[in-house]
């Protein structure tokens, strides 16, 4: 992902650095596990221990190497053998045990799940910063009286604080979804060339995820701090690790839960674009009823001066489609050949990343709108103003029907009654008044209650208590 769209510790999750600091995570965990079962001499998980730690040298011989293994794992593992071999002067051997009846698709999975397992915490504590911007607005503007919109055009007086009401309940899913797709890819597995423990026992696997489940979140931490804007990791560091046994591999762990990871990060933009969708169109120049805050020496246009551009809900709207693009390559990596191939590690690589620090962003982005968005009553008042009342239409409609009126003729009636109120631009109050059917039924009185805008929102304190319980 570009730069421009990319926040720093999500960038420093997905870097060579972090995925070769969790490779030596992983050798050393599997090594601790082996010679607790006494698969491999204790000394032997002492020496990998000492050397299997992540430096930029390690970093750069094993790029080095690459270019002659094509192969990555290989790589870094030659270039960990050199480094104890020099270190042990050719006499114990040890280094031998390292990578011992593993298989590289233990530690390219083990450690992808890891980086998943990290993005999604990191995505979720930005889901709640959002969902308190969006309640604390929405509580700010509960009886800020606006109007509701269907196909775009006048439907019926609501509140703003219920339209934000609605986004918030729908990112309290997209949090429950998250936390659901976290735990569907938070396996890891040791189980070997085709996934049949031949030459591993499943107990190994069981010691490796308990070693880092007691490690790991310290390690991370300290890996990725310096290159972290926001603090995002402290808050991050209160969800416990939950890494699991992969209960059933092949030679790698199963993509469908990769694809439902990818698809749930899917859905969240679409949450996103719906908002940001929202406001756009709330801020045109003829509805003018909310604004993303304009700062000091901001530009709308290079042409005209006078716009200001929904710019930052434009770009989350952007960045949501990117997100959604990894999706179908998702589902397509579930059908791999047999115990395994590898033409779902090209694409992993890619959307991995892109996808989770696009997403990153786009949140973080959508939260800052939120936080200092504009909003002008007078504006949602003059346009409720502009209706002539014939939002109010439904009102009229059930009243004919208690009055005895079938629905058809009701019908017909306001519709009637409505339209000839738009077309002359007077009020549907008015038309009705003088309406000979409509004056036959209804006493003045009971045509002034219709116009009420209370009436349309005397539910608001009930639907927040429901959804904020």
């Amino acid at each position: 992902m570009i730069e421009r769209y990319a926040r720093a510790t999500m960038v420093a999750l997905w870097s060579d650095a972090t995925r070769l600091h969790l490779w030596c995570l992983l050798e050393v965990a599997l090594a601790r596990a082996q010679a607790k079962r006494k698969d491999i001499p204790e000394q032997a998980a002492g020496v990998i221990a000492r050397y299997t730690r992540f430096d930029e040298q390690l970093l750069a011989r094993s790029k080095e190497l690459e270019k002659e293994t094509h192969h990555d794992v290989v790589a870094f593992l030659r270039a960990l053998e050199e480094r104890m071999v020099e270190a042990e002067k050719g006499l114990s051997g040890y280094s031998r045990y390292l990578h011992f009846g593993a298989t590289s698709s233990d530690i390219l999975d083990s450690a992808f799940a890891i980086q998943l397992v990290q993005a999604a915490k990191i995505l979720e504590k930005g889901l709640e910063s959002l969902n308190e911007a969006i309640k604390a607005r929405a509580q700010e503007h509960k009886d800020t009286i606006c109007l509701g919109r269907s196909h775009g055009m006048a439907a019926e007086p609501t509140t703003f604080g219920l339209k934000l009401l609605s986004f918030y309940a729908e990112f309290n899913r997209a949090i429950e979804r998250l936390q659901k797709a976290r735990e569907e890819v938070s396996t890891i597995s040791m189980s070997g060339t085709v996934g049949h423990y031949a030459f591993q026992h499943p107990d190994v696997e069981v010691e490796v995820a308990n070693y880092l489940n007691q490690t790991l979140q310290d390690s991370l931490h300290k890996t990725l701090q310096g290159k972290n804007s926001d603090k995002i990791l402290e808050l991050v560091a209160k969800i416990p690790w939950q890494l699991r046994c992969e209960p059933i591999a092949t030679q790698v762990i199963p993509r469908d839960r990769h694809a439902m990871f990818f698809a749930t990060l899917g859905v969240i933009a679409s949450s996103l674009e719906r908002l940001s969708t929202e406001i756009r169109h709330l801020q045109r120049s003829e509805v003018a009823e909310v604004s993303e805050d304009f700062t000091a020496g901001q530009t709308g246009s290079s042409a005209m001066p006078h716009k200001r551009n929904p710019i930052l809900s434009e770009n989350v709207t952007g960045l949501s489609r990117l997100v959604r693009m990894s999706v179908q390559p998702a589902l397509e990596n579930v059908a791999l050949w047999h115990e395994r191939d590898i033409s779902h590690s090209s694409v992993e690589r890619v959307i991995a990343p892109d996808s989770t620090i696009t997403l990153d962003f786009a949140i973080a982005r959508m939260t800052n709108v939120i936080e200092n968005l504009l909003v002008f009553p007078q504006s949602m008042e003059k346009n409720l103003i502009e209706t002539k009342g014939v939002l109010f239409s439904h009102g009229l409609l059930l009243q004919l029907l208690k009055k005895g009126i079938g629905r058809n003729d009701a019908y017909k009636i306001v519709q009637r009654t409505s339209i000839l109120a738009l077309d002359k631009g007077e009020e549907l109050a008015e038309i009705l008044k003088l309406d000979e059917e409509i004056n036959s039924l209804f006493s003045d009185a009971e045509l002034s209650t219709l116009s009420d805008n209370s009436h349309y929102v005397r539910h608001v304190d009930d639907l927040f208590a429901r959804v904020l319980k």
